[in-house]
């Protein structure tokens, strides 16, 4: 994912999830040594930034450091970057991939015998130079080589690329050995030369004044170069070393940004010629540092897994920073879930620092400080100084949310010292407290090899317990950070490894490093431990599950025990890992038991039946891990990776058939979350549509059209898709309409309008179909015939002739309970109706059911019709018939569903007998 994790990630096939928990995503990654690269979007009139973090990319808006997009995997490293108005660029495994709205693939470019380290788009051509020392001129849109141009490296190795405004089919190149080339790509001819330093060419930045450039180059010299004339126009020299990037503000003053491998920028006063100010924006080199256009900022990235956004609005003209997104700059030691809603993850690195990570949006993402002895001192220091106050890095921390607002709710301990730090996660910053006894402070402190090796706070959150490798075990008050109780003197003769209290504050137990389990009363009396458990080999680590009242113990021989904190036995034990156990967590409900070791594997043993149940092997050791209080998630933190490993539990998703598994048998190898989702590879990134190219602007999501049928197949039972209330309610029509009665008569408008004749349905239409035609002007209404049929029965008497039945159909299912009730009760010819008018509604019945459409409304309406008809159906042998040849279809298709039914069921109890 960084440059931390792409040294030696195996290639190898790996599956996608274990029994119990599949990849999900990687967070906390932001960039790494590869440049950054932007693009302007004329349709979200903001500009867009794209990091690489490995094997994929990200894309971010400049406006709030959202991100918006994650790229699927490459087969290798990210080894270049670069962007135009319609795609992305990206070189990897001796390939170029063009993407668009940073999900899609729309070409790939093969040809290139070694990786690909510089990319330039050129018009509708692609500038590639390879580390073969290779120019070979693409094709945007074929994929075709238009030109190729080797060069000796020993004469001209290229090393920077860049294309001046108006220079038409030219481009410059510049070598390790200081030379710089105009190269006419049309033509195939070098235009000129340039020698005016011999030291190499690094980077190449086009300023705003035509046929000027400037070069940065190894040794720190900037040369500011007129390409028209051979003229250097100025030349500064930056101290620090090799000049990394080089941007041109074109907001208005004449300022030119350098950049170095310390993590400085220099801003240069192009008028004046002379050095305006600097400032150190990283920890270490600055790979990428753009000035966006018309605008006062400059965007920079670095390895230290960082990226960040300066404002030039300080009164002498420096800048400040406006916008950072980071991650650790060195790996996590350890990580843990905090609160009960699952969506935040603290987690302490070898940096020194604390920071909380949001499983919801990067957005949330924050950092609470890096420890410090003095943090007073520290504040006003430049961070990234050596700081003598700087404390040594978090192995362990422990946290609660009961006095959260209150007061510090986080303890950590931290390598080889004594000292343990508190925290508040409310206020996310570094605590007042540094919590040390009173015989380790310096005056009386005899044993200096002492430090501290574990700590637990308790479940009311106003006490924190610490172990020490002396073995003595101290009890503080977080809130006012004061001493209040020591548990024997010592409690151990050997180093304390872990410590647990329960949940109501009635015992404390620790373990050691001599295999002791010893039960102390948490307040009392604490001199003399309340039981004493031996093990057989030494304590390496413990973990607790407050609720069930479990204590699971890593010995030093691998093993691990679950112990019942009530009755203080052993309940089980568990073999199979080969190494020392990094870190144990139970899940929420206390039914898994969750451990890792150095042998790169993480086990799932559960606890009711002491079976192994899930096991795989990762890349690396994972060196902690920790259980969602949902149980849907479960983070990892890995040996010199900077990110933190999401995988989900796929037993909430899906039924999941666990069985016993041999803890001695070699682990599957699962490769490691990506940063995207359910990342999607290369291959099915092809598999897209293609679509034009100027179709889209980037980051714009493609919306794919898609109808869902009316019927799957012809031979299956489909509903109507209406809302119940449609069809449900025409059996109890009369009592709806008696229960919302009106209790007053409606009032008559003052002046009713004269009467026009409606026709019946949903929408309001005038009945125009007898009105007087231009040939004919009488007035008087002529009736065509002597019945008073509605629509619906005009379209019913229709299908006699045209055996059509779909447009009755669509007309009845448009209209509402209330209309329906109506237009069924007008077809008997008392109503105004006719006899043919129900025959042929009989047959409509008997249509809907035989094309197994609208199932539920044939049902419905069939129902009222006979309500409402009743006897007067058997004076008819028409009708009679009709509804013989109703019934029998009727049945046929209710047997299916029932048959259908009762055999699921049927199903459904004997598994359910069968989980019993």
């Amino acid at each position: 994912m960084t440059e931390d994790n792409n040294e030696s990630e195996p290639r190898a096939v790996f599956k996608e999830s274990s029994k119990i928990f599949r990849r999900n995503r990687a967070l906390g990654y932001v960039s790494n040594h590869v440049p950054a690269v932007t693009r302007y979007v004329q349709r979200r009139r903001d500009t867009l930034v794209i990091t690489c973090i490995g094997r994929s990319f990200q894309v971010y808006t400049a406006s709030h450091f959202r991100l918006l997009h994650v790229s699927g995997l490459h087969p290798d490293d990210i080894t270049a970057l670069a962007t135009d108005r319609l795609h992305t660029y990206t070189a990897s495994n001796k390939c170029i991939y063009a993407w668009r709205a940073g999900k899609h693939i729309r070409h790939v470019y093969r040809g290139h015998n070694r990786d690909v380290h510089l990319l330039l788009p050129f018009g509708s051509n692609l500038i590639a130079v390879d580390h073969e020392n290779v120019l070979k001129v693409w094709n945007i849109f074929t994929e075709d080589v238009y030109l190729e141009v080797p060069f000796k490296v020993e004469e001209f190795q290229v090393t920077a690329v860049a294309h001046p405004p108006t220079y038409i089919n030219k481009i410059v190149l510049g070598s390790r050995q200081g030379q710089i080339k105009i190269l006419n790509i049309k033509k195939n001819s070098i235009v000129c030369t340039f020698n005016h330093h011999e030291s190499r060419v690094t980077c190449i930045e086009p300023a705003p004044a035509l046929d000027v450039v400037a070069v940065g180059h190894g040794d720190g010299a900037i040369i500011v170069l007129n390409l028209k004339f051979d003229e250097v126009l100025m030349a500064f020299k930056q101290d620090w070393g090799v000049v990394t990037s080089l941007a041109f503000r074109t907001d208005g003053p004449p300022i030119l940004v350098s950049a170095c491998r310390n993590g400085y920028m220099a801003f240069w006063n192009l008028e004046e010629r002379k050095l305006a100010g600097q400032l150190q924006a990283h920890e270490k080199e600055i790979t990428t540092a753009i000035c966006f256009p018309s605008e006062p900022v400059v965007f920079t990235t670095s390895p230290d897994n960082s990226m960040k956004l300066f404002v030039f609005d300080m009164p002498d003209g420096g800048a400040r920073q406006l916008r950072i997104r980071e991650g650790h700059t060195k790996p996590p030691l350890c990580i843990r879930y905090h609160g009960s809603s699952g969506v935040s993850i603290l987690s302490s690195g070898e940096d020194s620092t604390l920071r909380v990570f949001s499983t919801l949006s990067e957005s949330l993402n924050k950092s609470m400080g890096r420890a410090s002895y003095n943090p007073k001192a520290t504040k006003y220091k430049n961070r990234f100084q050596f700081d003598k106050f700087s404390m040594p890095p978090i192995l362990e921390f422990t946290s609660d949310t009961a006095r959260e607002k209150e007061w510090d709710n986080i303890a950590a301990i931290h390598a080889g010292i004594i000292q343990t730090t508190t925290w508040t996660f409310d206020k996310s910053r570094m605590g007042e407290h540094r919590l040390v006894p009173k015989q380790f402070q310096n005056k009386n402190r005899v044993n200096f090899q002492s430090e501290t090796t574990c700590i637990v706070l308790t479940h009311c959150g106003n006490f924190v317990i610490i172990g020490y490798s002396s073995g003595d075990i101290e009890r503080f008050n977080i809130q006012s950070g004061l001493h209040r109780a020591s548990y024997g003197a010592p409690a151990h003769e050997k180093a304390v490894r872990g410590l647990a209290s329960d949940n109501l504050n009635q015992c404390v137990i620790s373990g050691c490093s001599e295999g002791l389990l010893k039960f102390w009363p948490f307040k009392g009396k604490v001199d003399k431990p309340l039981a004493i458990l031996r093990l057989a080999d030494g304590i390496s680590i413990m973990r607790q599950h407050r609720e069930s009242s479990m204590l699971a113990i890593g010995l030093d021989t691998f093993k691990v025990y679950v112990i019942d904190m009530h009755t203080r036995v052993i309940v089980r034990k568990f073999v199979g890992h080969t190494a020392k156990l990094n870190d144990l967590t139970f899940s929420p409900d206390s039914r898994w038991l969750i451990t890792a070791a150095m042998d790169s594997t993480i086990k799932v043993w559960d606890i009711p039946s002491s079976y192994m149940i899930d096991h795989f092997r990762v890349e690396r050791p994972c060196v902690s891990l920790s259980m969602s209080p949902n149980g849907d998630f479960l983070a990892t933190a890995h040996v010199n990776l900077l990110g933190i490993y999401l995988w989900a539990n796929k037993t909430l998703f899906n039924q999941i058939s666990l069985r016993s598994i041999d803890p001695h048998e070699p682990a599957p190898y699962v490769g490691l979350p990506t940063n995207v989702c359910d990342a999607m590879d290369l291959e099915d990134g092809m598999k897209e549509l293609e679509i034009d190219g100027d179709d889209e602007e980037l980051g714009e999501t493609i919306d794919a059209q898609y109808e869902t049928p009316k019927q799957l197949a012809p031979e299956l039972i489909t509903l109507s898709g209406l809302a119940a209330s449609r069809w449900q309610n025409l059996l109890d029509l009369e009592l709806i309409k008696q229960r919302n009665k009106p209790k007053a008569p409606p009032k008559a408008p003052k002046q009713a309008p004269f009467f026009l004749p409606t026709v019946s349905g949903l929408e309001m239409r005038f009945d125009v179909t007898n009105s007087a035609s231009d040939k004919d002007s009488s007035r008087i209404l002529q009736a065509s015939t002597l019945n008073n049929l509605t629509t619906f029965g005009q379209l019913l008497e229709a299908t006699a002739t045209s055996s059509d039945f779909n447009p009755a159909v669509t007309h009845i299912t448009q209209l509402g309970p209330s209309m329906v009730d109506f237009e069924i009760k007008s077809l008997h010819p008392e109503a105004g109706g006719t006899l043919l008018a129900m025959v042929q509604f009989l047959k409509l019945i008997e249509f809907m059911f035989s094309t197994n459409l609208n199932f539920e409304l044939a049902q419905s309406y069939l129902s009222v019709f006979l309500r409402s008809h009743g006897l007067t159906l058997t004076e008819s042998p028409d009708l009679v018939r009709a509804l013989r040849t109703v019934s029998r279809v009727q049945e046929q298709a209710w047997d299916r569903v029932e048959s259908k039914l009762t055999y699921g069921t049927g199903v459904v109890a004997a598994l359910r007998n069968f989980a019993n």
